[in-house]
């Protein structure tokens, strides 16, 4: 199988760069796989893992807080204002934030602002959704 360039940014750093395979991640629309070929494309993404298969099969999982993926001829990038290595995920902070916010949205006061707290929820599933990826494929 071909390989294609694929970059993977932040809003902070580029936390991937090299030659893969596919990129398999979840567009506005569904799961998209991306290989060399694919036809031009720039869709939104949705929070949660981005799979890259490199030219030796090896995968790696990242989290993207959402963002936009390009595919050009000669390369795939992928933009998001979060971008992290799904092992650099802390589970244990991560359902504390999960929990955090269940709180908050439950919380007949008003003094919450629900639509953060929707948010976050949806940022904490998305990168729990992350880790799990990772464990299954680590066999944990």
């Amino acid at each position: 199988m071909a390989s294609i360039q694929c970059d993977i940014v932040s809003a902070e750093e580029s936390i991937f760069s090299g030659s893969v395979k596919m990129i398999i991640a979840t567009g506005l629309l569904g799961d998209l796989g991306i290989s060399a070929g694919h036809s031009p494309l720039l869709t939104g993404l949705k929070p949660g893992p981005v799979r890259v298969i490199n030219e030796n099969d090896d995968e790696q999982v990242f989290y993207v807080s959402g963002g936009f993926l390009e595919v050009q001829p000669s390369a795939i990038t992928v933009l998001a204002d979060t971008a992290v290595r799904a092992e650099d995920l802390d589970e244990a902070a991560t359902l504390e934030a999960q929990k955090q916010a269940e709180q908050d949205i439950d919380n007949p006061s008003g003094d919450i602002n629900y639509s953060l707290a929707a948010s976050e929820l949806a940022a904490a599933v998305a990168q729990l959704r992350t880790i799990r990826s990772i464990k299954k494929k680590l066999g944990k």
